[in-house]
C-alpha cells in the first residue's frame, strides 16, 4: 500500500500525524499506529483497497442533500457552505422569534450572507431544510456579567462531595452548598466553582469518581437533598421506615467517605421517599407529583432514555450494557419500550432522583446570586463518560467505540495516560447536528453562572488510545474546533454565563490565543507559572486571559506542597520516577521551597540562598502570602480551593492511584456553616478580597504591582 494513501486517509479522517510534544519536540504517529486508529474510527486502512473505500466513504459532500443538518456561524459573517451552490440561489431564513427573511446567496462560491441574530434558526435553501447556529463572536465574559471593563475577582473552589451539613447522610449535597455559597458571599467571593455534578451509576455504588460518569447530560442523584423540596419530616419519616437512622449518623461521623455504604444507604430512603410521594393523596404529595410529571415532559426523549437505562441497569445486575441482549442495547427498541411500560414505577425512580438534583442545584444557584455573587456556581464539564453508562447507551451512534480518551506521555507522564473515558465521534457529531454537545452544555449551564470545560484541548484534539493498547501507541484525533467553539459561545451567551477552558499539558501552538479571543478563559497555576530559569513568575506576569488559582484537584494543596506529603505519597506508593528516589525530591524540595519563599519575599534577598526545610516559615504565613500573590495577579478571576482557604494538607485526588490513595474520599474538617468562619480562615479571605480590589485599581491606574 502506499504511504502516500495512508496519509491521505489519515487526514481526511482527522488523525494528526506530526505535532509536538510538551516539550516542543517534533514527533510523528507511526504507520501501524495510523492504521489501528483509523480502524477503531470506522475507515479500514488494511490495503490499497480498503485506503480507497474509505477515502471515497469520507469525501466532502457533493450535493445540499449530504449536507449535516446544523451548520453553525459568526454572527455578522459570511457563511460558507458544505458544498458549493450557485450565485444568486435563493434562501429562506426563519429566526427563532418568527421572523422570516429571503434573499440569495453571494460571491462566487455562493456564501451565506451575514445574519446579525444569534440562536438556532431554520435555513430553507436548494430543497433542503437544516438549522442555523449563528453564535457571537465571543462568549459571555466576567466583564459582562459585572458590568464592568476590567473585573477582578475571587471565588472558591469546593469538591461537593466533600461538604459537611447535620444530617447530609455521610457525602456532600446541595443544602450544604447552599449554606457554603451564603458565607463565600459574604466573604467577598464572586464565584463558587464545583467538582463535575454529572449522573454517576445508580446501579454500581462502588464507582464514584466525579470524572467517569454514567452521562453528562443528568445530574448525580446523591447530592440532592429532598428536604428543600419535600420537607425535612417526610425525609426522616422515610429515614426511620428504612430503619437507617442508625447507619446515616455513622456515617456523617466518618473523616472519609464510604461510597458504597454512604450511596447505599442514602438509595433506599430515598426509594421509601418516592413510594410514600407516590402513594400519598394529601394535597403535598399530588403538588410533588404534578412538579415530577412537569419536570419529566420538559426533559422529554433524553431524560426517559436516562430513566430507562438506570432502571434496566438495576434490574438486570449488570453493569455494562454491551453485555445485555441485543434487544436491550437499543434503546429505541420494542423490548426497552416494553420494559418501560412493566416497569413504569421502577423507571419513575430515576426521574424522581433527576428531579430532587436538579431543583437542588437550582436552588443553590439562586441563593449564590441572591447572597450578591455576580457568577455564583461555575459547573465541571467532564472530558469524557464511562462507556459502559446512560450517554453511551442512549446516543450510541455519536461515541467511538474501542477507543479511549487520555494523555500522551510528557514530562511527568512519561508513558502517557489513558483514563478510560469514551469520546465523542468527530463524525458521530456532526451527522447528529451536535445534539449531545449542545445539551451536554446546556446541563452544565442549566443551574450555573459559569462553566468550566475539564481539559479544553478536546474542543481541538483529542488523544485517543485503542483499548488494550498503551497509551503511547494512541495518537490526537481533530474535532471540529471552528463549530465546537460557536456552540460554547452561543449556549454560553444564553445562559448569561463565563466559560473557563482547563487547558494544562500538551498545548497545541496558538489554541490559547483562540480561546482567548473566543472569550474563554484559561487557567494558571501557581505551581506551572515559571520563568526560564525555574523562578515562580512575577504577578504582573500572569495571563490576563486565565483563571489564577494555587492548585487543582489532580496536585498539591499549598500546605501539602510545602510539607512535603505530595512526595510522601508517591514515595510510599512507588509512584516516582525510575530515576527518582524520596530522598532527591525532598532535596529538590527544599530548594524549591527556597525559591517560592524568596518570590513572596519571606525571605531577605541579600541572604545567601540556602534551601528552606517546612519547618524554617510557618505554613500559615505561606499561604497567606500565596494568596495575596494570586489576589495581584492581572487575571480577571482567582479561584481558591477550599483546601488552601483551610489550609489542608490532604489533596483530593493522586493520580496513578485508584484505592491506594482516598481519591474522592476526603470529607472537609467542618460543616458548610462554619467552615469559613475560623479567624484564619476569615484573615486569608479578607488577604485576597483586598488583593483583588488592589488589582483593580492598579489595573484602571494603568499599572500593576509586581
Amino acid at each position: 500500500m502506499s504511504e502516500e494513501g495512508l496519509e491521505r486517509l489519515a487526514t481526511a479522517a482527522g488523525l494528526i500525524v506530526e505535532w509536538e510534544d510538551s516539550e516542543g519536540r517534533p514527533r510523528r504517529l507511526s504507520d501501524a499506529v495510523q492504521r489501528e486508529l483509523l480502524a477503531r474510527l470506522g475507515h479500514p486502512a488494511g490495503s490499497a483497497t480498503e485506503i480507497a473505500a474509505s477515502l471515497e466513504r469520507l469525501r466532502p459532500p457533493a450535493l445540499p442533500r449530504e449536507w449535516p443538518p446544523l451548520l453553525t456561524a459568526e454572527q455578522g459573517a459570511t457563511t460558507p457552505l458544505p458544498s458549493p451552490l450557485p450565485r444568486g440561489t435563493r434562501y429562506r431564513l426563519v429566526l427563532e422569534s418568527g421572523e422570516r427573511r429571503e434573499g440569495t446567496l453571494d460571491d462566487d462560491h455562493g456564501a451565506l450572507p451575514a445574519v446579525d441574530a444569534p440562536g438556532y434558526h431554520r435555513l430553507q435553501l436548494a430543497d433542503v431544510e437544516l438549522t442555523l447556529a449563528v453564535a457571537p463572536p465571543r462568549c459571555f465574559t466576567l466583564a459582562d456579567a459585572c458590568a464592568g471593563e476590567s473585573p477582578r475577582r475571587w471565588g472558591l473552589a469546593a469538591q461537593l462531595y466533600a461538604l459537611r451539613r447535620p444530617g447530609d447522610g455521610g457525602l456532600g449535597d446541595t443544602l450544604a452548598l447552599e449554606q457554603l455559597a451564603r458565607h463565600a458571599a459574604e466573604s467577598g467571593a464572586a464565584a463558587l466553582a464545583v467538582s463535575p455534578t454529572h449522573a454517576m451509576f445508580s446501579a454500581d455504588v462502588n464507582h464514584y469518581s466525579p470524572y467517569s460518569p454514567s452521562s453528562r447530560l443528568h445530574y448525580h442523584a446523591l447530592h440532592a437533598a429532598p428536604e428543600s423540596l419535600l420537607g425535612e419530616a417526610a425525609v426522616a419519616a422515610a429515614i426511620e421506615r428504612s430503619g437507617l437512622a442508625e447507619t446515616r449518623a455513622q456515617l456523617e461521623a466518618q473523616e472519609l467517605i464510604d461510597w458504597p455504604r454512604a450511596a447505599h444507604t442514602k438509595l433506599t430512603w430515598l426509594r421509601a421517599l418516592y413510594d410514600e410521594v407516590m402513594q400519598r393523596e394529601d394535597a403535598e404529595a399530588r403538588r410533588a407529583r404534578q412538579a415530577l410529571a412537569t419536570f419529566r415532559e420538559r426533559g422529554g426523549a433524553m431524560l426517559e432514555a436516562h430513566c430507562r437505562f438506570e432502571a434496566l441497569q438495576q434490574a438486570r445486575g449488570e453493569r455494562d450494557w454491551r453485555q445485555w441482549p441485543a434487544a436491550l442495547r437499543d434503546p429505541a427498541s420494542p423490548g426497552v419500550a416494553r420494559f418501560a411500560e412493566e416497569h413504569a414505577h421502577a423507571v419513575g425512580f430515576p426521574a424522581f432522583l433527576q428531579w430532587l438534583a436538579s431543583e437542588g442545584l437550582a436552588r443553590a444557584q439562586a441563593t449564590a446570586r441572591e447572597a450578591g455573587m455576580p457568577i455564583g456556581l461555575i459547573a465541571d464539564l467532564a472530558v469524557g463518560a464511562d462507556a459502559a453508562g446512560s450517554q453511551a447507551w442512549s446516543r450510541p451512534t455519536e461515541m467511538l467505540e474501542g477507543l479511549s480518551i487520555g494523555a500522551p506521555p510528557d514530562t511527568f507522564n512519561v508513558h502517557g495516560q489513558d483514563w478510560g473515558l469514551a469520546p465523542f465521534s468527530p463524525q458521530g457529531l456532526v451527522r447528529s447536528g451536535f445534539r449531545s454537545f449542545i445539551d451536554m452544555l446546556r446541563a452544565g449551564f442549566a443551574h450555573a453562572g459559569g462553566l468550566r470545560i475539564d481539559h479544553v484541548l478536546g474542543l481541538m484534539r483529542l488523544w485517543l488510545v485503542p483499548h488494550g493498547a498503551p497509551p503511547d501507541a494512541g495518537g490526537y484525533v481533530r474535532y471540529p474546533l471552528d463549530d465546537l467553539l460557536r456552540l460554547v459561545a452561543l449556549e454560553s451567551w444564553r445562559h448569561r454565563a463565563i466559560v473557563i477552558g482547563e487547558d494544562l499539558g500538551t498545548v497545541a501552538p496558538g489554541f490559547r490565543e483562540r480561546l482567548a479571543r473566543h472569550g474563554i478563559l484559561g487557567m494558571r497555576v501557581l505551581w506551572f507559572e515559571r520563568d526560564d530559569d525555574g523562578g515562580f513568575l512575577a504577578p504582573g506576569q500572569w495571563s490576563r486571559h486565565a483563571v489564577a488559582t494555587s492548585s487543582t484537584h489532580d496536585l498539591p494543596t499549598l500546605a501539602g506542597w510545602w510539607a512535603g506529603r505530595d512526595i510522601e505519597w508517591r514515595s510510599r506508593l512507588g509512584l516516582l520516577g525510575e530515576n527518582q528516589d524520596a530522598d532527591s525530591e525532598r532535596a529538590e524540595r527544599r530548594i524549591e521551597r527556597s525559591r517560592l519563599a524568596r518570590a513572596l519575599r519571606l525571605v531577605d534577598d541579600h541572604v545567601p540562598q540556602a534551601p528552606l526545610d517546612a519547618a524554617a516559615l510557618p505554613a500559615s504565613q505561606v499561604l497567606d502570602a500565596c494568596v495575596r500573590r494570586l489576589g495581584v495577579t492581572p487575571a480577571p478571576l482567582t479561584l481558591l480551593p477550599l483546601e488552601d482557604a483551610l489550609g489542608l494538607e490532604e489533596q483530593a485526588n493522586l493520580p496513578g492511584t485508584l484505592d491506594e490513595h482516598p481519591n474522592w474520599r476526603r470529607r472537609l474538617p467542618d460543616d458548610a456553616d462554619r467552615l469559613l468562619a475560623s479567624p484564619e480562615t476569615r484573615e486569608r479571605l479578607k488577604v485576597l478580597d483586598e488583593a483583588r480590589r488592589q488589582a483593580a485599581h492598579d489595573i484602571q491606574e494603568g499599572g500593576h504591582d509586581e
